[in-house]
């Protein structure tokens, strides 16, 4: 029975993959560590401009951390798809608490920003190794039938983290004057996240049978290449983000072009998750999508546009509008991206596939903020945005004529024959 005869035999059932108990500790435990994560991403960019007002600064956060995920998430992902994936958890993410723990004491004794971006990049380093384990342990905690229902509320639970996370850190700032504790709070909720994934049982997914070659490396590349709709999603998701990233320049655009301090700027980091979770909280309630892959091109074109109007605005209310505008056609994109990486990609191939993905968006994320603040540092803030936005959309019509799979993708539900003919072809001449 295909997936359109199981659509019309049952009801929609938004709340799905909430049902089932690893689902919820997963989605507890991203949410807690997802809300750290913001923290610690507030506090290390308003310190930073604080003690250098250079944009620069700002950017070189995004190329350290950024660096070392290209240069080990291919291994990070062989790795998980050799070895026990919660165990990698697990280590990885004390090592990102003790990370955490050292920015802790350089914040309160105001120590060296040398020591500062090297922790940073054993954050990257960890990171590496972290996410493509920890991307199968959705898999792990729902049925396939699920996945649209947990990326979906994965994605809420982030979102909600990304709303409170930058809000409170701007509220405790604003009151101590220091930002050492936000760090602290940080380490805490990596501590909980590793107890929560610690208590999860997991069904039991695949692992390759492949040793460490350079060949089962590339495999997850030759996986992705060949599977057009998802290298066509990626790639539209990383290149229009590392043009159309605004986040970078926040901290310049509270201070300097709309000033509002730093209770403002926990308000500009907080509205793009606003409008995230409310786009989250919508999908979730509608039926499954039936042009997935125009709506993709649609909501990256429209984040490109807010891109550009954010750019342009002196008015914090209108900045603060395009910022939730930003934030919601985002969604879509990370809600259409990540359930195709969960339905196309077959569990042995999960780590190395999410390795690659890991590549794709940490470049966007990561080299985004370093691309936005050497062009800021270089030709202003205003024209750095401005230019990403009009960079998106162009990239947007460029996906469009490249890859007309993902013009034609309908549904977000692969046939399972679909869904592994990549891996087939990869081992054809095996």
């Amino acid at each position: 029975m295909n997936a359109e005869v199981r659509q019309l035999d049952s009801p929609h059932d938004p709340y799905a993959a909430l049902r089932f108990r690893d689902f919820r500790l997963l989605l507890v435990g991203r949410f807690v560590a997802a809300f750290g994560e913001q923290m610690l991403a507030f506090a290390i960019g308003w310190e930073l401009w604080l003690r250098t007002h250079s944009e620069l600064a700002l950017g070189l956060v995004g190329l350290v951390q950024i660096v070392p995920i290209i240069l080990f998430s291919l291994i990070g992902g062989h790795v998980a798809d050799q070895y026990n994936r919660k165990r990698i958890v697990l280590v990885t993410q004390l090592v990102l608490t003790l990370c955490t723990v050292g920015l802790t004491a350089l914040s309160y004794a105001q120590g060296p920003l040398l020591l500062v971006y090297l922790l940073l990049f054993g954050i990257g380093v960890a990171r590496a190794f972290n996410g493509p384990a920890t991307s199968t342990l959705l898999p792990q905690s729902v049925p396939p039938e699920h996945f649209t229902s947990a990326a979906t509320w994965s994605s809420s639970a982030w979102q909600v983290a990304a709303i409170t996370g930058p809000a409170s850190a701007g509220l405790i700032v604003a009151a101590l004057k220091t930002a050492s504790p936000v760090y602290l709070i940080d380490a805490g909720a990596g501590l909980v996240f590793l107890i929560l994934v610690a208590l999860m049982r997991g069904r039991p997914l695949a692992l390759s049978e492949k040793s460490a070659t350079l060949d089962s490396l590339a495999e997850g590349v030759r996986f992705i290449r060949r599977t057009k709709v998802i290298l066509a999603a990626i790639t539209l998701d990383m290149v229009a983000v590392l043009l159309g990233g605004a986040t970078t320049l926040l901290p310049v655009y509270a201070t300097d072009i709309l000033h509002v301090g730093p209770e403002g700027l926990g308000l500009l980091r907080t509205a793009p998750s606003v409008g995230a979770l409310l786009m989250t909280i919508l999908i979730a309630h509608l039926p499954p999508f039936q042009h997935a892959g125009r709506t993709l091109l649609w909501a990256v074109a429209g984040f490109g546009l807010a891109t550009i109007v954010f750019g342009l605005s002196t008015q914090f209310w209108l900045s603060m509008l395009m910022l939730l505008a930003l934030g919601a056609l985002d969604n879509i994109s990370v809600v259409i991206r990540a359930t195709l990486m969960l339905t196309y990609t077959p569990d042995a191939m999960r780590g190395r596939a999410s390795a690659v993905n890991s590549i794709f968006i940490g470049a966007s994320n990561e080299l985004g903020g370093f691309e936005s603040g050497v062009t800021a540092a270089l030709f202003g803030p205003v024209l750095a945005v401005v230019g990403g936005g009009i960079g998106t959309i162009l990239v947007v019509l460029g996906v469009a004529r490249i890859w007309p799979e993902l013009r034609e993708l309908k549904t977000l539900d692969a046939p399972e024959a679909v869904a592994l003919s990549p891996l087939q072809e990869a081992h054809a001449g095996d």
